[in-house]
């Protein structure tokens, strides 16, 4: 093992990623921001105070605080998580946005606690699946059960919310990292082919996501009704053809895209930047990843690696579900583009989590 700086290629992608989805941020919320609060500013400050700040402060903290630490941590902070996730549901604790109860809002602050709760997550099945032998893996008392009771106590919390987008981005995550940890390929198709069906179950329980399905399986069919909001994401990537409108020159984010600022973005980034500064921005999304995973492979240890496993889980994942949804792939699910979508507690969040990803990296061992 060798103790060195940081990696350099890591931390640069996300500086460049998080530099990226400022300057982008900026762009697509001014109109809103003017319409609303009579100053184009007041998303990108508010990123800037609430996310970019505070998350910068806490990747420098973690990135230079050994990861090892967190093993003392992991289930009195996952537990803390999980007591934040059921009082965000309390009437008069939790904020209500529309018919979700996700949010804590105190003096005009908010907090999103399902951001904390997937660091939380991340570290606590680190620490209890890094302990396991390979043995255990084999008996699905030792294993597999107590990992389907925690991903069901979260799944069940988060549904109530209701948060559905946010459960795909933790099941996508638990997936990788039991995979990871050694986990046996047999219960892993089985849990994925009962998630599929509680996913069925849930959505027919729901007209609101039922239609939701629908308008993704036909969007033309009520395009100013439930389509809307997919068909004016397409028509904005759509118009920006091979080189763009140019940066600032969206005319979607007038008013006719809905959540220019939050889950839309990437459909303002495809008509102001065009086809090629995408794709550019898919292969940092991609280098960011794929750097996260070489961390992972070199790590010290079996947690470490399964921290790094869980973090680049979540980042690929939730950016894979946000682009999907807006350039027609996959239903839309109301998640945020990671370090670009307007959001300080997610911002924030993931950047104490690229930390930690950042602070193993010094510790990994060369191949």
């Amino acid at each position: 093992m060798q103790s060195h700086k940081s990696d350099i290629y890591f931390v640069g992608g996300v500086g460049v990623l998080l530099a990226f989805g400022l300057l982008m941020l900026f762009s697509a919320s001014s109109p809103e921001s003017y319409t609303i609060y009579n100053t184009p500013y007041f998303f990108i400050r508010r990123q800037v105070l609430l996310g970019a700040i505070p998350g910068f402060a806490l990747f420098y903290l973690f990135s230079r605080m050994d990861f090892n630490l967190w093993q003392r941590f992991a289930k009195p902070f996952f537990l803390f998580s999980l007591l934040l996730l059921v009082l965000v549901l309390i009437p008069g604790i939790g904020g209500n946005f529309g018919t979700a109860h996700s949010w804590f809002s105190l003096f005009g602050l908010s907090f999103q606690p399902s951001e904390l709760m997937k660091l939380a997550l991340i570290i606590f099945l680190a620490a209890w699946l890094g302990r396991l032998e390979k043995d255990n893996f084999l008996d699905w008392q030792k294993s597999l059960l107590p990992f389907l009771v925690v991903l069901g106590i979260i799944g069940l919390l988060l549904i109530k919310q209701p948060d559905l987008g946010t459960f795909l981005v933790v099941f996508i995550i638990c997936l990788a990292m039991y995979f990871s940890a050694g986990g046996r390929i047999i219960h892993l198709v089985g849990i994925v082919i009962a998630s599929i069906a509680g996913f069925i179950s849930v959505i027919s329980m729901s007209s609101y996501r039922a239609q939701r399905i629908l308008s993704f399986l036909n969007p033309k069919e009520d395009v100013l009704g439930i389509g809307y909001h997919i068909n004016q994401a397409l028509l904005a990537v759509g118009s920006g053809g091979f080189w763009g409108l140019g940066w600032g020159r969206s005319r979607q984010k007038f008013q006719y895209l809905p959540e220019v600022s939050a889950d839309s973005i990437f459909a303002i980034i495809g008509e102001e930047l065009g086809f090629v500064i995408s794709v550019i921005f898919l292969g940092l999304l991609a280098f960011i990843f794929f750097r996260g995973l070489k961390i992972a492979e070199t790590s010290p240890n079996k947690f470490g690696k399964l921290i790094v496993v869980g973090v680049m889980a979540w980042f690929l994942g939730q950016s894979f579900l946000n682009i999907g949804a807006m350039v027609g792939l996959l239903p839309l699910t109301g998640l945020p583009l990671p370090l670009v979508s307007h959001g300080g507690s997610a911002m924030m969040i993931l950047l104490a989590a690229f930390g930690v990803v950042a602070n193993i990296s010094k510790s990994t061992t060369e191949k």
